[in-house]
């Protein structure tokens, strides 16, 4: 496992490269979809992801740190959630997608900066496998909520399902 993990780090160039096209493919299909609608929530979450993936691409992350990353990630969320509280329209479905998968990134930066920087751990363990994996499906799956504007794992029926039971306790 160590092997494979090791092969995916030598190509974290290449598949951030492609997580950022992404992002851009998500943001203009966003924009040519929503030309004739009033709706344009989806695309303003795209050109805010596109930005925020498109300038973390400007960072060697041999010389910056997870932590570096971790702040990143804040900084994009604290701008979706600011967006959403100065729109006045209905978020999107993929806003829940996005925040929970920058949420997830920038809790595994922090952990990983936890692990490496204050640890000082420099040998393979499970959890590298968690961040790597985990970097990689939310990284993936957040252009796709963008694209497709589905709730694709029913997380916004769980969040519903919660709030309703929640609220009668």
């Amino acid at each position: 496992m160590a092997d494979i993990l090791w092969s995916l780090v030598a190509i974290r160039d290449y598949v951030g490269i492609f997580i950022t096209w992404l992002f851009v493919f998500a943001f203009l299909y966003n924009l040519s979809a929503s030309i004739n609608t009033s709706q344009k929530a989806n695309v303003c979450l795209s050109l805010i992801m596109m930005i925020s993936y498109s300038s973390s691409t400007l960072f060697d992350m041999v010389i910056v740190s997870h932590l570096n990353y971790f702040y990143f990630d804040i900084v994009t969320l604290v701008a979706i959630f600011s967006y959403k509280r100065i729109s006045k329209e209905a978020m999107p479905v993929s806003f829940n997608y996005v925040a929970i998968g920058l949420s997830i990134n920038a809790s595994l930066f922090l952990a990983m900066h936890y692990d490496i920087e204050v640890r000082g751990t420099l040998y393979y363990w499970w959890f590298w496998n968690v961040y790597v994996f985990g970097m990689y499906f939310t990284d993936l799956i957040m252009p796709l909520a963008l694209i497709v504007n589905r709730d694709i794992f029913g997380i916004k029926k769980l969040k519903n399902y919660s709030s309703a039971k929640f609220s009668r306790a």
